[in-house]
């Protein structure tokens, strides 16, 4: 049976609307396709925890304020994922891809422009039909 890898993910809205997405580099399992931010929970961490951690690693930008928005179980075969997807809608400093990873900052209604791995089209549906966290 294949472990399922917890992974934390960041829906991280901007200015005007627009959500941070990364792009998977190409030796890593989907790369080439687009995401929202995160990356796996580490065993005995707890879940903004976990996320906050992976958005200093990867973007370089302190965590705010943050809320649950939805979990999604993906198999992709050779993977299974459990995505604990969180919106981010306060965050301190200016997001850069610190692995090297391309950053788009997306208008909502954008989205569908962009290839992403099979699990995401979850998250874009249900984004699509939600507005915006009021953003402070």
């Amino acid at each position: 049976m294949k472990k399922m890898v917890h992974v934390m993910v960041g829906v991280i809205w901007g200015e005007e609307q627009q959500i941070l997405l990364a792009k998977r580099p190409e030796h890593l399992h989907q790369g080439g396709l687009w995401e929202f931010p995160g990356g796996k929970l580490e065993a005995g961490e707890e879940a903004l925890s976990g996320l906050s951690r992976e958005l200093q690693e990867e973007l370089d930008i302190e965590v705010l304020e943050a809320s649950p928005l939805m979990d999604v179980k993906h198999d992709y075969g050779d993977k299974q994922v459990f995505l604990d997807i969180w919106q981010v809608s306060r965050f301190k400093g200016e997001a850069r891809g610190v692995e090297g990873q391309l950053l788009r900052w997306v208008p909502l209604a954008e989205l569908d422009q962009y290839e992403f791995p099979a699990a995401n089209a979850t998250i874009v549906e249900r984004l699509k039909s939600e507005k915006a966290p009021s953003l402070l």
